[in-house]
């Protein structure tokens, strides 16, 4: 062997690098890109407990049950729903009155909380009364709704608008309070009327917590709506659902629950939208 040859430089295995790309996180990052990869992430779950559902109940139905239906029916009964135009009524009846009982309860949940936030004393004044009426259950009211306002919308609407009352009261009065005080100075300073205090100092300070306390309100008014149709109301979507449930017919009961879960999705997804909207316009981070 020539000893005047260059040698060329040794290197082990552990020192070379790899290809790029050949790695597991080269790998990851190829999709990161890719719009949709992420997104469709979230649906594995859900698709995967489908069809342990569509398996379980084909199994059920086998062996002579008729308590459960697969997927795949209840997605047959719901295109049938949409057919007959069935879906549209009863979601528009429920939404409607979930929206003007949200509409009552928040209006006045909001300015009696900031009422109660800006004032000490009036909430020492109405701390026995707001404990001993805020535990009692909204459908505990639904005997006494119906002596009122009998079958029907104003019934709902009533059960409603005192269940989201309460914690619109709640949230909107602890946002008030933790308003820094200089703000309120300020106002005082300036000579500010109540009116004026709120609206031009109370209500922008609190829009992320009044957002939240929305959000809550939403989803609170299309649970006791539900409820009050399944228990008493003759209309809507859970009337519908426990006719289904009656008939002897868990397809269709299925269909409208599985509705009823994606409405509430759809309602949820557009109020946060809303939120960062609201957000962005004031100048407020997201």
């Amino acid at each position: 062997m020539n000893k005047l040859a260059p040698r060329l430089p040794r290197t082990s295995c552990r020192s070379a690098r790899p290809l790029p790309g050949a790695t597991p996180a080269a790998r990851r990052s190829r999709f990161r890109g890719v719009p949709g990869i992420r997104s469709l992430r979230a649906f594995v779950f859900p698709l995967a407990l489908l069809a342990l559902f569509e398996v379980y109940a084909r199994r059920a139905a086998a062996l002579g049950s008729d308590a459960l239906a697969p997927p795949s029916a209840a997605a047959r009964a719901f295109v049938g729903m949409v057919l007959d135009g069935s879906l549209w009524q009863a979601t528009a009846f429920t939404l409607g009155t979930a929206a003007l009982g949200l509409l009552l309860g928040a209006g006045l949940g909001i300015g009696l909380g900031i009422l109660l936030g800006l004032s000490r004393r009036a909430a020492q004044w109405s701390l026995l009364s707001i404990e001993v009426l805020r535990p009692v259950p909204s459908v505990a009211l639904i005997p006494l709704a119906m002596l009122m306002f009998g079958f029907g919308v104003r019934m709902e609407l009533g059960i409603v608008a005192f269940a989201t009352f309460w914690p619109m009261l709640i949230l909107v009065q602890a946002a008030v309070q933790q308003v820094e005080p200089r703000l309120l100075e300020v106002s005082r300073v300036l000579g500010l009327s109540a009116r004026d205090q709120a609206w031009k100092i109370v209500l922008p300070a609190i829009v992320p917590r009044l957002f939240v306390a929305l959000r809550l309100g939403v989803a609170v008014a299309l649970v006791v709506a539900v409820t009050v149709e399944i228990a008493a109301n003759p209309n809507g979507m859970g009337y519908a659902m426990m006719i289904a449930q009656q008939s002897f017919d868990p397809a269709l009961m299925l269909a409208w629950l599985g509705w009823i879960g994606v409405v509430g999705f759809a309602i949820n997804a557009a109020m946060q939208r809303l939120q960062r909207r609201v957000a962005r316009r004031m100048g407020a981070p997201e």
